[in-house]
């Protein structure tokens, strides 16, 4: 198992982004926290404590995504694990959506993984890893989520392209397919509650019944994806698929 990487994640200021990073700096990597709310994951640096860095980066901008990888070269030129967590997961129809709304589901969900990997690719080397986060709902047909489905579904067809484009240089591109999870301190979604209502009814109509769906908890998902970026030199894993177990 390779110790003392760097290792940069978006969406690190809570959830799985953040037991990620706690979990990877036990090992003695160094991790390098990426969310658009600085002090979010200044608290997340500060309680992993070490070598943690907290950036500032919203992933659906192109320009805010450069900026936030200058200030991680100039004190970390060289990047060893990119893991794209960060993600926006609103339901809503497409009849309904603002402007908002679809461009904050595509530009963080689809293009933000894309703005990252163009930035940490040149100061990555062979052996370099790019996990991309996508969802179960790719496989699942929830109500009311086609615009996160669409967008995962084409982080995943991005990985595979990816992949292929990285193979003579010796870095590795995952796509990390996750199921529900929270911790003991998760209560519930920040949605409005009508919206949260009509989300669960529109489920139950199509046979998903949410609450009778096992969840998994952000740290054992986390030491699954630990799992993944430890592999030997000699092997790969495209596709990961974890999900709640009873």
């Amino acid at each position: 198992m390779a110790v003392g990487r760097t290792v940069v994640i978006t969406g690190a200021g809570m959830g799985l982004g953040r037991a990620v990073a706690r979990r990877l700096a036990q090992d003695g990597d160094t991790v390098i926290l990426l969310a658009r709310t600085l002090s979010k994951v200044q608290e997340a640096a500060a309680e992993i404590g070490g070598s943690a860095m907290a950036v500032a980066c919203d992933v659906g901008s192109p320009d805010s995504v450069r900026a936030a990888f200058a200030e991680i070269a100039a004190k970390h030129p060289r990047i060893d694990v990119l893991i794209n967590n960060a993600a926006v997961y609103e339901p809503f129809t497409v009849a309904e959506a603002t402007d908002e709304q679809i461009l904050a589901s595509l530009n963080p969900n689809f293009a933000g993984p894309i703005f990252c990997a163009r930035a940490a690719i040149p100061m990555m080397e062979r052996g370099g890893h790019i996990v991309n986060v996508s969802s179960e709902s790719v496989a699942l047909d929830f109500p009311m989520l086609s615009l996160y489905q669409s967008s995962k579904a084409g982080l995943e067809r991005f990985t595979e392209s990816l992949k292929r484009e990285l193979l003579d240089d010796g870095i590795r591109v995952t796509t990390f397919r996750a199921g529900p999870m929270m911790d003991e301190t998760k209560t519930g979604s920040n949605w409005d509650m009508e919206v949260a209502m009509r989300f669960h009814q529109a489920c139950l109509k199509a046979a998903i019944d949410l609450r009778a769906r096992p969840i998994s908890h952000y740290n054992s998902v986390a030491q699954v994806l630990r799992e993944v970026v430890n592999l030997p030199a000699d092997v790969h894993l495209g596709v990961v698929t974890v999900e709640g177990w009873r």
